[in-house]
């Protein structure tokens, strides 16, 4: 007797679980190969490269800085003053060794801030320009241009502002140094030459304020651009004017990134070595003047290259370069933590 009842096909799916194989078996898992549910050849790959270049740009940075406390821990060691408090004058010669981070640190913060102070005002001012007020004909331009400035070697800024801004600087410093001299700010550096070339930190100040800004004044831009129509439209409804509308909903909702953009242009700041090398290359002392001279970390570090003759003179640099990577670090860190915070 035949039986009126028939069994699924194999080409039917599987009736049980009401799923539609078409013909493809599971992969042993209850998932079916080739579907969303199971694992594709693409996604694999994909993911792999993923986590692996995320490993190896955490490998490059654990290397670096294992690099640097392998080759500072010897000298440090060996140092017969005070790595943190000794503000005499740098020693690597012979087997006595003495030297010190203040000054380096002081200069190295003192002519950042000052860029920083410069370079802020400037970057917010162009991007609600850009974002709020400037045509569309005129936006690609402007961004254009600002963005340039990027590509401009430090080599360049730093013969641009011994050659050219500092000459300018002259008489305003010494106008500001003849009628300013009771602030601390503008008082007669010890180092006459300083005020004939116009190498002081406010030239170099300056110069770093001209190569942050486009890395402020992109990130401000992209954080203002994105501000949720709504919040404008709200304001508008309201009466508010166009000032206000930046003041109540642009300004608000882009301020971390404002922040961000700052710190993140610090930390180039903290980090420039050429374009400082060329327009303050003496010690000077530590003070809050803006017409005395100095050397940051990464200047100090490439004057001194020649002198990399031995284990001991090279650690004692090295061990400069170290405290410059922790201090960038920090700064980009501080950086992602203000926008995480502000994501979250």
């Amino acid at each position: 007797m035949t039986s009126l009842t028939k069994g699924p096909s194999p080409d039917s799916g599987d009736a049980m679980s009401g799923h539609d194989t078409g013909g493809t078996p599971p992969d042993g898992k209850g998932r079916v190969l080739g579907t969303d549910g199971g694992k594709r050849l693409g996604d694999v790959i994909f993911k792999n490269l993923a986590v692996g270049s995320g490993m190896l740009v955490t490998a490059v940075i654990f290397l670096i800085a294992a690099f640097l406390v392998a080759q500072a821990v010897p000298s440090l060691f060996d140092n017969k003053a005070n790595f943190f408090t000794y503000q005499g004058q740098w020693v690597t010669s012979g087997g006595d060794l003495r030297f010190g981070i203040p000054r380096l640190l002081y200069t190295t913060i003192f002519v950042s801030v000052i860029a920083l102070l410069i370079a802020m005002p400037v970057a917010l001012g162009i991007a609600i320009y850009l974002t709020e007020y400037a045509p569309k004909r005129l936006v690609g331009p402007i961004t254009y241009t600002v963005d340039l400035l990027a590509a401009v070697p430090s080599i360049v800024y730093g013969l641009w502002g011994i050659l050219v801004l500092g000459p300018v600087l002259q008489p305003i410093n010494e106008w500001l140094v003849g009628h300013l001299t009771w602030l601390f700010l503008f008082q007669e550096p010890e180092q006459a030459t300083n005020m004939d070339t116009g190498a002081t930190l406010l030239t170099a100040g300056i110069v770093l304020a001209v190569m942050i800004l486009p890395i402020i004044t992109a990130v401000t831009r992209e954080v203002f651009a994105q501000t949720p129509v709504g919040h404008r439209e709200a304001a508008l409804a309201l009466g508010a004017t166009k000032w206000e509308v930046v003041r109540v909903a642009v300004l608000p909702f882009g301020k971390s990134g404002y922040i961000s953009g700052g710190m993140l242009g610090l930390g180039r700041a903290l980090g420039e070595t050429m374009a400082l090398m060329l327009i303050i290359s003496s010690a000077g002392p530590i003070n809050f003047n803006l017409m005395e001279s100095g050397e940051t970390f990464a200047s100090k570090i490439a004057l001194n290259a020649a002198e990399f003759d031995s284990p001991a003179k090279t650690g004692a640099y090295i061990s400069a370069g170290l405290t410059l990577f922790v201090l960038t670090f920090i700064v980009n860190a501080a950086a992602r933590a203000v926008v995480s915070g502000k994501a979250n």
